[in-house]
């Protein structure tokens, strides 16, 4: 079925900031859609995010110019296109930017169009999106890693560390996931709210601390497991996000918190302390995406028993991963669609991962919608983990919400191994 005409609108995302909404019409009738999201804090190998820069429109924050690019540059270019070559219009696109990093069209009006496309196409053939994603062969529901508290860029910098996390490495199901961190993060809140350093929700709906340290939350968070009914490092393990490109300024990494400077050998130290002294089973962007000695040294010591996740490091780019798989640089790859700009190459990026024996973290951005494509292409391709932010806000409860209709829709074909899926990094160290 061919396409017939393509159209898009700017929106808002979880944030009420601007976004693209892409609207792929066939032939014969059929429709698909395309929600973009957006990130706070952002990786400098991302592929580009267009905005106006207009100070007089939405504060420079409107999407029109990429909006344009849609209706006059790739619509009369993919008009007539069949809707199920995926990767070839995600090529066209890609080759009518005609830059590096997506910055002349705008990765976000290609997204758009690219995720828009693969809706319509699983659509036209009625069949789940993460069936058409994943030709028939996904059936695995990720395991959740669900923020408990925000900092760093989603938080105004209440604290250093951008996100404290848990992961239900106990849980036997699905549903256990959600009521174990059910469980927690309102533990958390509580004692949050009795100690009074509770400010509010952070941008992924963690709360909000008024901490003077970067250990306190550390303290709360174990209190917060163990006063839910479980235990730490057994039922539940710790996530962080360091997001540390955000701390380093090319010679030294600091905390405005607590006004510390430290060197790469000081901070790597205090990352080694962290992940002996709690029970860390996944750490992301540990060190800045340049610092490529302490990822290195880091995934040599800690590789066998923590995930180490590469974000700002890779930007779901394939030659970042291969170069970090080259270079023994980390263990696992966080996967954005809108880092890369293109449905077909996030996939490319979740298949090498998955080749070379690592593990692919699919993940919402701070910036989200109501949709929930990342749902169905972590199914679909069988990446085995989902991070999409908090236990709160609807637009992250509605993705947590799309993985139950998806089991339910998968029925007796459905898997879930939750914190077994481990098992193949940790048995390779």
């Amino acid at each position: 079925m061919k396409i017939k005409n393509i159209d898009a609108y700017q929106i808002y995302d979880s944030r009420g900031f601007p976004t693209i909404e892409v609207e792929v019409l066939l032939e014969n009738g059929v429709k698909g859609y395309g929600l973009v999201p957006s990130g706070a804090s952002t990786g400098q190998f991302e592929a580009l995010e267009l905005r106006d820069e207009d100070k007089n429109l939405f504060r420079g924050k409107s999407v029109y110019k990429a909006i344009l690019n849609i209706k006059n540059e790739i619509t009369p270019l993919l008009i007539g296109e069949s809707v199920f070559e995926q990767e070839t219009i995600d090529q066209k696109m890609i080759d009518l930017d005609g830059t590096q990093n997506k910055s002349r069209l705008g990765a976000n009006a290609i997204l758009g169009v690219s995720m828009a496309v693969a809706k319509a196409a699983a659509n036209e053939n009625g069949i789940p999106l993460y069936e058409y994603l994943g030709n028939g062969e996904g059936n695995l529901i990720p395991l959740n890693e669900i923020q408990i508290l925000g900092g760093g860029a989603h938080a105004d910098w209440a604290i250093d560390i951008q996100d404290f996390l848990v992961i239900a490495i106990g849980a036997k199901t699905y549903e256990e996931t959600l009521e174990m961190t059910y469980n927690i993060y309102h533990t958390a809140g509580e004692i949050m709210k009795e100690r009074g350093k509770c400010v509010g929700i952070a941008d992924e709906g963690g709360w909000w601390p008024d901490y003077v340290s970067n250990e306190e939350p550390f303290e709360v968070l174990m209190e917060a497991i163990q006063r839910a009914g479980y235990i730490p490092g057994k039922d539940v393990g710790i996530s962080l996000d360091i997001a540390a490109s955000d701390l380093y300024d090319g010679e030294h990494y600091k905390f405005q918190l607590t006004n510390e400077t430290f060197t790469p050998k000081e901070f790597y130290n205090l990352m080694v302390l962290w992940c002996t002294e709690y029970p860390i089973i996944s750490i992301e962007d540990p060190f800045a995406d340049t610092d490529f000695e302490s990822w290195k040294q880091f995934t040599q010591e800690l590789g066998h028993r923590v995930q180490i996740i590469g974000d700002d490091l890779f930007t779901t780019n394939i030659k970042r991963i291969e170069q970090g798989i080259e270079e023994g640089l980390a263990n696992s790859v966080l996967i954005k669609l809108n880092q890369i700009g293109s449905v077909s190459e996030t996939i490319k990026a979740i298949r090498l991962t998955q080749k070379e024996g690592w593990l692919p973290v699919i993940s919402a951005r701070s910036g989200e919608t109501e949709d929930a494509f990342i749902c169905h292409l972590a199914v679909g391709t069988n990446a085995g983990q989902l991070k999409v932010g908090s236990f709160a806000r609807s637009e992250r409860m509605v993705k947590w919400n799309e993985n139950l209709r998806i089991q339910r829709s998968l029925g007796d074909s459905s898997k879930f191994i939750g914190g077994n899926i481990f098992q193949r990094i940790f048995k390779k160290n």
